[in-house]
């Protein structure tokens, strides 16, 4: 179904990619790091999630809609940007309140930040290039079902991005978890996680290829 050696130079590859930090992952951070551990696992599902769509879509060859209509890249790129600014705002907005005296201050919800991945991912059009890009690369024609050989390598890609990404949101969460002891701290995460949204807007309206 796959060539052996392309797939295992493809696991080392997209091994590398999904270590190496990037939007995905630093949204990841400032959900957990605002949320707790399992709101920053919960964002990682949600990039899964949006990630897989991609996948199958590039499979299925919609992808290359964006090649034939380059208009679409840049109404999706400036929805991602607008819709990264909106949690921007929300993130600044947050004051830290403890529900509780002594608890631990209120982040996202885990179901919301779930969903803020799944849309995050979705109105990233670079995720949809580089699937164009990227995973035609390991595919092996005079073996076959290159759609069947596509849809391996991007459900394997999204599998161990979510087992990076997953690992990262814990961790940040559990750090987060450890300096939230006042008000002060859970407002310094806000402002940290706003921050982060705003540069991943940036990163994205400044880069239009």
């Amino acid at each position: 179904m796959v060539d052996t050696s392309l797939y295992a130079a493809f696991v080392v590859a997209a091994l590398a990619l999904c270590v190496t930090p990037g939007p995905d992952m630093m949204f990841i951070v400032a959900m957990g790091g605002r949320g707790g551990p399992v709101t920053g696992l919960m964002a990682a599902a949600g990039v899964a999630t949006g990630a897989l769509t991609h996948a199958v879509a590039a499979t299925l060859g919609l992808s290359a809609l964006f090649t034939a209509l380059p208009a679409l890249y840049h109404v999706l790129r400036w929805a991602g940007a607008a819709y990264l600014l909106f949690l921007a705002v929300k993130s600044f907005r947050d004051r830290g309140e403890t529900g509780e005296e002594g608890a631990a201050p209120v982040g996202p919800g885990r179901l919301r930040a779930f969903w803020q991945g799944v849309v995050t991912n979705l109105l990233n059009p670079k995720v949809i290039l580089f699937n164009i890009a990227f995973l035609p690369q390991f595919v092996n024609p005079s073996m076959g079902h290159p759609m069947l050989q596509l849809l391996v390598l991007g459900v394997t890609l999204v599998l161990i991005g979510l087992v990076v990404d997953g690992g990262v949101g814990l961790l940040s969460g559990r750090l987060a978890n450890l300096l939230r002891r006042s008000r002060r701290v859970a407002r310094g995460l806000n402002i940290f996680s706003g921050t982060v949204f705003t540069g991943l807007a940036v990163r994205l309206m400044a880069v239009p290829k």
